[in-house]
């Protein structure tokens, strides 16, 4: 009896250890394939290799990988600014065709149409635009409360601004037949528009827009 009993426990223990160990291989490999480091290993294309590549393999992937992108974003940045050199200066009166036309709408105004000569991009500035009268220079006031947007001129953009000459009743004012515009009152070469007769007394000016019913100066 003892003999079969030391016999018994002797078969027992030998399973009992091929069970456990059985048990702790299989705990293993399920924790490893739910672990992040496993999925980001089968993830990435440089984890071909057998389970035995380690975490430490898996970390040098991540971060080359990570460095990378870096560079990528960096270089993208790069070229972006790259792009943008050449643009965002100001326009000045000689870098725009000029053109003016006679409207009948709000009692009769100047529609001033602006656009950047062939080749040019440049950006009209919020501020309103310069128009004279006469060798007195009487300007225009501004036919609006608040300021515009700046815009960029270029190629199939156009500005458009309105004067209305004459804010006032009666017969009061001078005769004169052209504008005198500018993008600003320090430009040196200002452009002088034809036009036919009109009279000048407090006129008004809207700012630069890009659609011509935002442009009818309205008196108020």
């Amino acid at each position: 009896m003892n003999r079969r009993l030391r016999t018994a426990l002797a078969v027992t223990a030998v399973i009992g250890s091929g069970l456990l160990m059985t048990a702790c291989g299989g705990g293993d490999e399920s924790s490893a394939s739910d672990s992040p480091a496993a999925s980001s290993s089968q993830a990435s294309p440089t984890a071909s290799g057998g389970s035995d590549s380690g975490s430490g393999d898996s970390g040098t992937s991540k971060s080359t990988g990570g460095g990378s992108s870096s560079d990528k974003s960096a270089t993208a940045d790069g070229d972006s600014s790259g792009d943008k050199k050449g643009y965002g200066q100001s326009c000045g009166t000689n870098d725009i065709s000029w053109s003016v036309s006679s409207e009948d709408q709000a009692g009769g105004y100047f529609l001033i149409k602006a656009t950047a000569k062939s080749g040019i991009t440049c950006v009209l500035p919020a501020e309103l635009p310069v128009v004279a009268f006469g060798s007195d220079g009487t300007e225009a006031e501004p036919a609006e409360q608040s300021a515009g947007q700046p815009i960029t001129l270029r190629e199939g953009v156009t500005a458009y601004a309105g004067v209305n000459p004459k804010t006032t009743n009666g017969d009061t004012g001078k005769e004169l037949d052209s504008l005198i515009v500018s993008v600003a009152n320090d430009d040196p070469n200002p452009e002088s528009l034809k036009v036919d007769s009109y009279v000048v007394d407090k006129p008004i000016v809207t700012s630069w827009h890009t659609s011509p019913t935002d442009a009818v100066p309205f008196s108020g």
